[in-house]
């Protein structure tokens, strides 16, 4: 079992002050893979003043030279792709050829967009032509806590580290101590790329402790937060008393809008789609409403696709899904699936318990229910599981009226082959992100939400725009 206690802080491994053991569990096994420790206060503390003593020298550093730095951290990053991918595999149970394709590329992908962006980005400009005395800076907010999520850990680590980096903050790290030695291998990555002293530091813990103590420590100008809505809530609360800067990126209930006249491949993207990363992802389109004119054409291709799904150990190289991330989860997702059962919805797929064939491992089911209504749980509530709800609408108007009936606001999906009604309804729907006929966002583009969803952006240079204070400067000698 892989034994790793110390925490990276002013750039070195050093021992817990405070630390309590914690046994990480392979979900593919349900058998302790790794030990962590968890930090106490004293490891907060320590931590973040180490950030707080390296802020001048980070935020006076050119920034030619912090973009030079991010330049080595992605040289790094792609020297330990396999080290991560195999890292993520184990403890968070991504199928070990996605975690190498798509978690361990959408890090690398991050950090690529970041250099372009601030190499871009406006640090020092003039306010306008009418004021050529005014200048408008852009610096560093200060000391960031970076408190990162288990499901897609490179993604949410890189979309922080990369922008808080380049602005010139920074940092303390606290990642899920779910899927923690990635995480530590990334404080590896940036040890090697020469990241002076005190700019990066990690400790592992837990919410309750090492993320409330960062939330409200007077010390930390700034909180960066990805998961839930309830601790994000939690968060927010904490970090009150102080006045910090929050930004947080939290839950989702994305509908995936399917009318008559979408291409032959629409069911089949949405269904793909919803189960990536077996349904642990907030932007996942976990309600597919489709036109009732092709509803029940859509219904039996859904659950035939679903059907056809694999599931099996993270381990195993293909393309299959892999377990969740652990009992907890697994109850709560067998506890909804049960709960759309009972509230009438119609299962076509899946169901409680596990696949064939397992024993043991938190593997779930691929389940699409169909005939649900928004007064469901199942259609309200964030389930973070291979859960597809399927809905009805008659109208276009109704189907906003549907897809908007949410606390959630992060991404939605629009399925038509009319142009001027998707940019309609790209309008309309209430969400940070509309994606349309299965073409993602370009590099750069913003990740956030709205509502329930949080606040912020993520990425390119409105990641970077997160990460700064604006001044106000009159009086710039021009000489």
């Amino acid at each position: 079992m892989i034994d790793r206690r110390e925490f990276y802080i002013n750039g070195a491994w050093v021992q817990p002050l405070e630390g309590s053991s914690y046994e990480v569990i392979d979900p593919s096994t349900e058998e302790p893979c790794a030990v962590i420790s968890l930090g106490g206060q004293a490891d907060t503390d320590a931590a973040v003043a180490a950030a707080k003593a390296a802020l001048p020298g980070w935020m006076a550093t050119p920034v030619s030279e912090r973009i030079a730095a991010l330049e080595r951290v992605l040289e790094a990053y792609n020297d330990r792709a396999e080290d991560l991918a195999q890292a993520m595999s184990m403890t968070m149970g991504a199928p070990i050829d996605m975690a190498r394709r798509d978690q361990v590329g959408a890090g690398g992908w991050h950090l690529k967009n970041f250099i372009t962006a601030a190499k871009a980005f406006p640090w020092e400009a003039p306010l306008g032509d009418h004021a050529p005395n005014d200048r408008i800076i852009h610096e560093a907010v200060g000391v960031c806590a970076l408190i990162t999520p288990w499901n897609w850990p490179m993604n949410q680590i890189t979309l922080k580290v990369g922008a808080a980096l380049v602005a010139g903050n920074t940092m303390v790290l606290k990642p899920s101590e779910e899927s923690p030695l990635d995480a530590m291998i990334f404080a590896e990555i940036m040890h090697a790329a020469g990241t002076p002293a005190g700019v990066f530091n990690l400790v592992n813990g837990d919410g309750a402790g090492v993320g409330s103590q960062l939330s409200r420590h007077v010390d930390v100008d700034m909180v960066s937060f990805t998961g839930s809505t309830r601790a994000g809530r939690l968060i927010s609360i904490a970090a009150a008393d102080t006045l910090k800067r929050v930004h947080l990126e939290l839950g989702g209930k994305g509908a995936n809008l399917i009318f008559a006249d979408a291409d032959e491949k629409a069911v089949k993207r949405g269904v793909l789609h919803m189960m990536e990363n077996t349904g642990q992802s907030c932007n996942a389109p976990s309600r597919m409403m489709v036109e009732a004119s092709v509803y029940d054409r859509v219904v039996d291709e859904a659950a035939a696709i679903a059907q056809k799904i694999e599931v099996g150990p993270a381990s195993k190289e293909g393309r299959h899904i892999g377990p969740v991330v652990n009992a907890s989860q697994w109850d709560k997702i067998q506890g909804l699936i049960q709960k759309g059962i009972d509230e009438g919805a119609r299962l076509v797929a899946g169901g409680t318990g596990r696949p064939e064939g397992f024993n043991k491992g938190f593997f779930v089911r691929p389940t699409v229910f169909a005939d649900v209504t928004s007064d469901m749980t199942i259609a309200r509530e964030e389930i973070f599981g291979p859960v597809l709800s399927i809905m009805k609408f008659e109208s276009e108007d109704e189907a906003v009226r549907i897809a908007n009936d949410t606390p959630y606001g992060l991404t939605n999906y629009v399925q038509s082959a009319d142009g001027a009604r998707r940019n309609r309804l790209a309008r309309q729907l209430r969400s940070g992100m509309v994606q349309m006929n299965g073409q993602s966002r370009g590099a750069g583009s913003p990740f956030g939400g709205m509502k329930m969803s949080g606040n912020g952006r993520e990425g390119g240079s409105w990641g970077i725009h997160d990460f700064v204070e604006v001044k106000a400067v009159s009086g710039w000698s021009n000489d």
